[in-house]
């Protein structure tokens, strides 16, 4: 039986090497959704020209980043976790039968989290087929706290889809400095080991690319 390869982003360290601050032993992962996992019915899909592009791929043989705004950093999470791609703020869309797993990706601002609830409610709505979302990355658009208008707004948008991760501002991403385990922070670590599990937790029909 082949073994699974090792999550490149794991916080464990080989015997040979001293433990970094941020790092440690990984913890359990929970994989429960908190929110919808299927579309749903009477949700109303947004109007054609609100609505994602598409573009076919050959199969369900990745895990897909769908940015949904330009900027949102849906590639700054395909270099953070080899073996997953981003798809140029559109739906991947697989032949049937097995739907191909996305995690839709926003920027915090008031026009990222409006884009992220146009597209969960596209996906609510059953008009995307061969899509499994997993859930929503927020990424922080400035440093701080989020205003209280807009954090109660992310709570409304993150009750449309299974799961939300949030990540922090990191003053060296907006450098232009590519992400490095160095430059992440332990909050980014987390989300990538929740992630990395919830792709791998049904490697029949996802096979895992890592």
């Amino acid at each position: 039986m082949t073994q699974p390869q090792q999550n490149p982003w794991t916080r464990q360290q080989p015997p040979t090497q001293a433990p970094q601050p941020h790092q440690g032993p990984p913890q359990p992962v929970n994989l429960t959704p908190r929110g919808p996992s299927a579309p749903q019915h009477g949700v109303t899909a947004p109007a054609e020209d609100q609505r994602l592009p598409k573009f076919a791929i050959p199969a369900a043989d990745t895990l897909w980043w769908v940015g949904v705004h330009g900027g949102s950093g849906e590639t700054t999470m395909s270099l953070l976790l080899p073996g997953t791609r981003a798809a140029g703020h559109r739906w991947p869309i697989p032949p049937p039968p097995v739907p191909t797993p996305v995690v839709l990706v926003a920027r915090t601002h008031g026009a990222g989290l409006r884009a992220a609830q146009r597209a969960a409610i596209e996906w609510a709505s059953g008009v995307v087929q061969g899509i499994a979302v997993l859930g929503l990355v927020l990424i922080a658009d400035a440093p701080g706290r989020l205003p209280r208008v807009l954090d109660d707004f992310a709570d409304i948008v993150g009750g449309g889809v299974p799961r939300v991760w949030d990540i922090p501002w990191i003053e060296e991403w907006r450098r232009g400095e590519d992400p490095t385990p160095e430059n992440t922070p332990d909050e980014v670590f987390e989300v990538l080991e929740s992630i990395y599990a919830l792709r791998a937790s049904n490697p029949a029909d996802y096979p895992a690319p890592y």
